[in-house]
């Protein structure tokens, strides 16, 4: 704060009186009060104060956040559509011993349609993260976005075939001045789409200091995506690639080696860190994931976290039902609850469940629950939704009813446990 102070000019002297101040609104901006003087300083200005208190994981995690909230919709879209998908192509799902498309042989291009519509946005995904992500660290989204497509250039071995390339010993690379390169894509990757941008952006900033105004246009793109492209895939690709495979590692070990014990803290960790607005974080996990379905088989996570918002959900309802009397409290808890269970869960969590206390606890036992029974039975997401009731088209076929169970027992248990809370707290103010 202190030095964002000193760097900025007072609007106008003030005349103080006490602790009041005399000076007249702004119009614009938020108003700081220091050393006498009144300041005016922006949005982003308030972002990089609140920032610059954070530690580095914080930042970290507030900076996979900030990539993911705008591509979120491209992202629950593109995950419905896969979902629809597989209701045509599911063997057995509603005709025994065939798929839809079987049975129907004329929906059979319609499937194919919407297959290509729904993997478009997975496919190019590199692209639309290096563009927010180039934009949030400062640098422009445009060139964010051609070091996405760079990346996924058909030209390079697909990064879906690059675990066997290895295996084969058939990587191919360019030999540059003596040293080899591996040319590998990244289609399916998040952390090296992300690591390049910071790079791009930083590299931008570096060489407008030094390249004249009227060349800027020219040379600091030229410079700032050749330099930047170079190293991506001489250090920052194969480094975040690593780092990547240690994440989804990590939470795979916590799913399938913890078992029943590793999906509940999941769970319960998840709406904590809703709180912080960091869950959206933890999107880089789980496409990591997605993107290696062929061998994991879909991933655990998605019906942890709908068991989750479902939990906070059933919390909010049920301050609706204890609520008789308080029409202003019945209104907010219902329409919370409701959005809760189609995967919102913003509105129940601040607006009902944490005021209250205690129907937010009742939620993390009921997500635990739901999460330890989702994770025994292996549910696992075959694509990005909305995780909550209407996510159950992107489960796998064999796992859908699994799912809805898990979701029932996130509900009840919540829902009971709640009113049990409320109880509690009644009996115990009365004693007091």
């Amino acid at each position: 704060m202190d030095l964002l102070l000193r760097q900025r000019r007072p609007l106008q002297e003030e005349i103080l009186i006490g602790e009041r101040s005399c000076a007249s609104d702004l119009s614009s901006g938020e108003r700081l009060f220091a050393g006498g003087h009144l300041f005016e300083v922006g949005k982003e200005e308030l972002k990089e104060i609140a920032s610059s208190k954070l530690n580095i994981a914080q930042r970290v995690l507030k900076a996979l956040a900030d990539v993911f909230v705008p591509i979120l919709p491209a992202l629950v879209a593109s995950g419905l559509l896969m979902g629809l998908n597989n209701l045509l192509t599911a063997e057995g799902l509603f005709i025994s011993g065939e798929t839809v498309i079987g049975a129907y042989p004329h929906f059979a291009d319609l499937a194919e349609m919407i297959n290509i519509f729904a993997n478009t946005a997975f496919v190019f995904v590199p692209i639309l993260i290096g563009f927010y992500a180039a934009k949030i660290f400062g640098g422009t989204p445009v060139l964010g976005a051609v070091i996405g497509a760079i990346m996924i250039h058909p030209d390079l071995l697909n990064g879906y075939s690059y675990g066997q390339a290895v295996l084969d010993n058939a990587v191919p690379v360019w030999n540059v001045f003596g040293f080899e390169i591996a040319k590998v894509g990244y289609q399916g990757t998040v952390l090296p789409v992300i690591g390049a941008a910071f790079v791009l952006a930083k590299t931008e900033k570096v060489l407008r200091k030094f390249i004249p105004m009227m060349l800027d246009n020219i040379v600091t793109p030229l410079l700032a995506v050749l330099f930047t492209a170079s190293f991506t895939f001489i250090a920052i690709g194969p480094v975040m690639r690593v780092v990547g495979d240690w994440m989804t590692n990590g939470v795979m070990w916590l799913f399938f080696e913890l078992g029943p014990i590793g999906g509940p803290i999941y769970g319960v960790v998840y709406p904590l860190l809703v709180i912080t607005g960091m869950h959206h974080s933890l999107v880089t996990s789980e496409m990591q994931i997605l993107a290696n379905i062929e061998t994991l088989g879909g991933s655990p996570t998605f019906a942890v976290v709908a068991a989750s918002n479902v939990a906070q959900g059933a919390a909010a309802l049920a301050v609706f039902y204890l609520f008789k009397k308080d029409v202003k409290m019945k209104a907010i808890a219902s329409a919370a609850g409701i959005s809760a269970l189609l995967g919102i869960t913003e509105p129940a969590v601040f607006g009902v469940n944490l005021k209250l206390k205690y129907p937010f606890a009742a939620a993390l036992i009921g997500s635990a629950v739901g999460a330890a029974y989702a994770t025994w039975r292996e549910v696992l997401s075959v694509s990005q939704g909305p995780a909550g009731l209407p996510g159950v088209i992107v489960i796998r076929p064999q796992s859908m009813v699994q799912y809805m169970v898990a979701l029932g027992i996130a509900f009840v248990v919540t829902f009971v446990v709640t009113i049990l809370f409320a109880k509690m707290s009644q009996a115990k103010s009365k004693l007091h």
